[in-house]
């Protein structure tokens, strides 16, 4: 067990502090906005739509729900073959939101305050999760 900790020992705390940071993120986003939708919703648009607060509950719902798959899995080894769907869900998820968020910034004139933290958070995650999708744990550093 030795010998297979020292091989990949970098690669194990970069993908558990990637894991710790991105369920934290993913957990304040879904206490938000499960908690808070009607605020977001006077926020954002303005009026209080309640087809909109329900929209916004259940995407509070479902990063609460993967920011408990991230945490719960942080201590697993990820990256090459391993735990590849936890993989490909963490880089789909935020490469589609920050190319989406992205787009928004560049049409959006009100509330950029609000839009342009979380794409550039968006982004960096996705970078992060793109590197842990190419790496290969058991890669000797040089």
């Amino acid at each position: 067990m030795k010998k297979y900790d020292e091989e990949n020992s970098f690669h194990r705390k970069y993908t558990k502090t990637l894991m710790i940071i991105s369920a934290i993120f993913l957990a304040v986003n879904g206490f938000v906005l499960s908690f808070f939708p009607n605020e977001i919703c006077v926020l954002l648009t303005n009026n209080d739509n309640h087809f909109f607060i329900l929209i916004l509950q259940i995407l509070g719902a479902l990063y609460l729900g993967f920011s408990y798959i991230n945490w719960m899995s942080k201590n697993s080894l990820i990256g090459g073959i391993y735990n590849k769907p936890l993989l490909i869900g963490n880089t789909l998820h935020f490469l589609t939101a920050s190319m989406a968020m992205i787009k928004l910034v560049l049409k959006f004139e009100n509330n950029l305050q609000l839009v342009i933290p979380h794409t550039i958070i968006y982004c960096l995650f996705t970078l992060f999760f793109g590197y842990v999708f190419f790496s290969d744990p058991f890669k000797k550093p040089q």
